[in-house]
């Protein structure tokens, strides 16, 4: 756990975990637990994590409170910068990959909306081919179209029979090709650039957080943060149209974010309100037991943040964990 800009906040893994792995898997276990409760049957959760941890977070954490079945993907993202998990070494084998462990609430009834990749250069080559129109396509096998299907095409002169083919052909247009579809391998990311590098020892890129909260919900939703950080799911959730819930226990790190997020403000940008919570010592011991069982289940070591009103992260997707 390295947390930015306080020294008295800094502190190796080791010193934070006496106990070891299994003291970490009891406190995220816990926090999972709640983001399982408040997550609508439409919502997703994206728990990031590196090699250290992956393998006893899906196994004991989210197979048990999400269920074996309601796992959808490890999602391996490929680092083109920041922490390597490893430098390797001579019988060392370098890490530049971290996990995205990929589960949903309800595995009928999920958002999901599918992402593409740009056509590579050799694809685009395909399309060698132009219409009256100036559209770009080429002539490919039409094996799985009925038979009223052809006919309307070749109608319309977008299909052919030719003597010498096994299979009627259909032209097939570049402007109606969506992409490559994303698979679970993540290595298309550029390094973080100037205008967006706030100097957080782990901040990941605009881009994968894009990706993410575009594949797993839709304007209007719900995205919580509980592990804020630098802000940058709050960022982009925000430029997408999404209401939004982020938690940090860093007052630092809530700074940063309200910082990035007047940065992208404008006359449509909606309302948002920081809330930061401190509490002393003698205020807690004499609250009454009661008051004090329901604050304490509330805390999940965190500070939080809310936006557009409405109630707080009932709504749907938990993201960047």
């Amino acid at each position: 756990e390295v947390i930015w800009g306080d020294a008295g906040e800094v502190r190796s893994f080791q010193d934070r975990w006496a106990g070891g792995i299994s003291h970490y898997i009891d406190w995220l276990k816990e926090r999972v637990e709640e983001m399982h409760r408040i997550l609508k049957p439409t919502g997703s959760i994206f728990l990031h994590c590196d090699w250290h941890a992956n393998a006893y977070i899906r196994v004991l954490i989210l197979d048990k409170i999400f269920g074996e079945d309601n796992f959808n993907s490890e999602i391996i993202w490929e680092r083109s910068f920041g922490t390597g998990s490893s430098k390797g070494g001579a019988k060392k084998i370098p890490v530049n990959v971290d996990s995205i462990l990929y589960y949903n609430k309800n595995k009928n009834g999920y958002i999901f909306n599918l992402q593409t990749r740009p056509l590579n250069e050799g694809a685009m080559k395909r399309y060698d081919k132009v219409d009256a129109d100036g559209r770009r396509f080429f002539w490919a096998d039409m094996r799985t179209y009925s038979q009223e299907r052809l006919n309307e095409l070749l109608e319309k002169g977008e299909a052919k029979i030719s003597p010498n083919a096994k299979n009627p052909r259909y032209k097939k247009y570049l402007d109606k090709n969506k992409g490559t579809p994303i698979d679970t391998l993540w290595n298309d990311f550029d390094f973080i650039g100037n205008n967006e590098r706030i100097g957080y020892p782990t901040q990941k890129p605009e881009a994968l957080l894009e990706r993410i909260i575009k594949m797993a919900s839709n304007e209007g939703d719900t995205v919580l943060d509980p592990f804020a950080g630098g802000g940058t799911t709050i960022a982009v959730a925000d430029r997408l149209n999404r209401r939004w819930l982020g938690v940090d226990q860093s007052v630092q790190a809530i700074k940063v974010t309200e910082f990035r997020l007047q940065k992208q403000t404008d006359l449509f940008t909606a309302p948002y309100t920081v809330q930061l919570h401190k509490y002393d010592y003698d205020t807690l011991r004499y609250k009454d037991a009661f008051e004090f069982e329901s604050w304490i289940i509330a805390q999940c070591g965190g500070t939080p943040q809310n936006k557009k009103g409405g109630d707080k992260g009932t709504d749907g997707k938990a993201a960047d964990g």
